[in-house]
């Protein structure tokens, strides 16, 4: 019964007869809709929370969940850097916005974990640099975003340093004799690791999209690891493509 509860408070945020910011209705009526206990009611309720779709405001009741979802352009990568001499290139966008945006900035020098190690190409005990961001909009954390360097390369430049490079972490490498001329992505769909959960302050249920960008030079070799975990319920991935021109007689 919980589940028919859930479902039929699931549709009508869906369908748009419960719009965000709207209460949901009592537990008192909910059992009187469905002729169950408040056992039942609290845990169809709890799904709905678990699932991001509505917030408890006790003792008011619980409320559809108000978003403004981000949105993750991975192209934006390869925008000219500046966006402005004050500040990096997410505070710079969202600031835009209207939004208010803020980031933490970690540095370290870590033994990477094998499949970060695999994509750059590093033997067993080799060290990496890593620039750890946590993204906050209006206050609430919104991505996480690890950047990996093969240590030999950046230990005596700026991406040593735990603050903005407002000319982006790329120019950087580009400076150091580095520049990458093409990036494959990843994007994977999967729970968050408990790490995950308390840097994006996650509760239960909460899926997340997981983006790796591996940044190549002209010769082929790897320079930069980008690992963007992005909660599911915060963000729209926006890819842009442009068609080539097929040659003639190609389709």
């Amino acid at each position: 019964m919980y589940q028919q509860i859930s479902d039929a408070l699931r549709q009508k945020i869906a369908d748009g007869t419960l719009l965000a910011g709207a209460q949901l209705p009592t537990e008192a009526d909910l059992i009187a809709q469905f002729g169950v206990g408040r056992g039942t009611v609290r845990q169809a309720l709890g799904a709905l929370v678990n699932e991001g779709l509505v917030v408890p405001m006790r003792p008011r009741g619980y409320f559809v969940k108000e978003r403004q979802p981000m949105v993750f352009r991975p192209q934006a990568e390869f925008r000219k850097r500046p966006y402005s001499a004050e500040m990096d290139a997410f505070v710079t966008e969202h600031s835009a916005d209207g939004r208010k945006p803020r980031q933490l900035i970690e540095v370290a020098i870590v033994e990477p974990a094998s499949d970060i190690a695999k994509r750059l190409h590093l033997e067993a005990g080799e060290l990496a640099a890593v620039r750890r961001r946590i993204r906050w909009l209006d206050g609430e954390p919104f991505n996480v975003n690890d950047s990996y360097f093969p240590l030999d390369i950046v230990r005596d430049s700026e991406i040593m340093r735990p603050e903005d490079i407002t000319r982006g972490a790329n120019e950087v490498l580009a400076e150091l004799g580095y520049r990458q001329m093409r990036a494959l992505d990843e994007l994977y769909v999967r729970m968050p690791t408990p790490d995950e959960a308390h840097r994006l302050e996650l509760g239960p249920g909460s899926p997340v999209a997981y983006h790796v960008c591996t940044g190549f030079t002209a010769d082929g070799r790897p320079v930069r690891v980008a690992v963007t975990v992005l909660p599911g319920d915060r963000h729209v991935i926006s890819y842009e493509r442009q068609w080539e021109q097929p040659q003639d007689g190609a389709e």
